[in-house]
């Protein structure tokens, strides 16, 4: 089965997909929001990406490789974004970007 199959590739994606949501919203909080904006729309999009992402792979999609490598891209983006930023949230979301970006590169491999 797809999901068997792609298990640690859809749970990386999942967990990225909470850290980008929780990084988006605590975002929204800093006392610099406007200096988060790129952070925040990179947060939304790449936690859309990954959830599409392991939906994809959990149905056995034929385009599945094809989805994880884009994901795989702006994981990469996000987690740059992220990186460069000091508080707690920003660091735990560039670490789970890192992470689904290697999983869904050796996925789409």
């Amino acid at each position: 089965m797809s999901h068997e199959k792609y298990r640690s590739c859809i749970e990386a994606c999942n967990r990225c997909a909470d850290a980008c949501d929780h990084c988006s919203t605590a975002c929204l909080k800093e006392s610099n929001v406007a200096q988060m904006e790129r952070c925040i729309r990179l947060d939304i999009d790449c936690a859309a990406l990954c959830r599409f992402a392991a939906a994809a792979m959990a149905r056995g999609s034929e385009y599945a490789s094809d989805i994880c490598r884009l994901c795989a891209e702006l994981c990469d983006a996000c987690g740059e974004e992220c990186g460069k930023h000091e508080a707690n949230h920003c660091q735990e979301c560039a670490q789970a970007c890192r992470d689904c970006a290697e999983a869904c590169r050796t996925m789409a491999a």
